[in-house]
């Protein structure tokens, strides 16, 4: 049985990034807890499809980077209660010295545009439904600088700051604003990196990832279900204190 502070019953919740990671985990999770209509986003048409899910879905195929698109979004939508503001591109890396500025504007603009247009468009409509609350998936990387990835680490560090600022513009109309900042998480994320390819190659996927996951305190690295427990929780009323928060959810690989 649901306990009655994480039930979703009724409400609708917009889910950005769904095609798969932690964005189809937190989709998936939703629709267990009741959710009765989901907003996903996400390029990635085929893995929106897949997801199996109960509730009443609205798949939208679309760069969460195009203001276009959230304005016709909005003007869709109509109500919504809860937003979680996922979508995100890693793209490899380098050096700041060596970044080239096509790679750091495509991660910023995916990132840290597309968050905030998110985010805004989802604002609006909690303040119109009178409340609401939305989670920002921002990333360890944002708290601990990790070399050769600073477009990225840059990204996440901002859109983490544009969470407690929305969180403190919003409180006063019912609307929370929190976010997580995972480490390690077995998602597909990984697959663009040069090094983990090589890596699959010698060791097959999950070797790869497991070998990774070897050198933090945990041992392992999260599932993409263990995140959007820790969503869930900030999107649900047992978090009804909480707002303006980053919640490290790294396995403590930032100790």
């Amino acid at each position: 049985m649901t306990e009655p502070a994480l039930d979703f019953s009724g409400r609708s919740a917009l889910v950005t990034g769904a095609g798969s990671g932690i964005g189809a985990a937190v989709a998936r999770w939703l629709d267990a807890h009741g959710i009765a209509t989901l907003h996903l986003v996400d390029v990635n048409a085929e893995g929106m499809a897949a997801l199996d899910l109960s509730c009443e879905v609205h798949r939208h195929v679309h760069d969460v980077s195009d203001p276009q698109f959230w304005g016709g979004f909005e003007r869709a939508a109509g109500t919504l209660d809860h937003a979680v503001v996922n979508a995100g591109i890693a793209l490899g890396g380098a050096p700041i010295a060596e970044q080239t500025f096509q790679h750091w504007r495509r991660v910023m603009a995916v990132n840290l545009d597309g968050a905030f247009l998110t985010l805004a468009a989802a604002l609006r409509l909690m303040q119109a439904n009178g409340g609401g609350s939305a989670v920002v998936t921002s990333s360890i990387t944002a708290i601990k600088p990790v070399p050769g990835i600073g477009a990225y680490g840059v990204s996440k560090a901002g859109v983490a700051h544009m969470t407690r600022i929305a969180a403190a513009e919003n409180a006063a109309r019912g609307i929370r604003v929190n976010a997580v900042a995972p480490g390690g998480v077995d998602t597909a994320i990984w697959d663009s990196g040069e090094a983990f390819r090589k890596a699959v190659e010698d060791h097959g996927r999950e070797g790869a990832i497991a070998a990774m996951g070897a050198g933090t305190p945990r041992g392992r690295f999260a599932t993409a279900d263990e995140i959007a427990g820790d969503i869930g929780y900030l999107l649900s009323d047992m978090a009804a204190n909480v707002t303006g928060v980053v919640l490290n959810t790294d396995g403590g690989f930032s100790l």
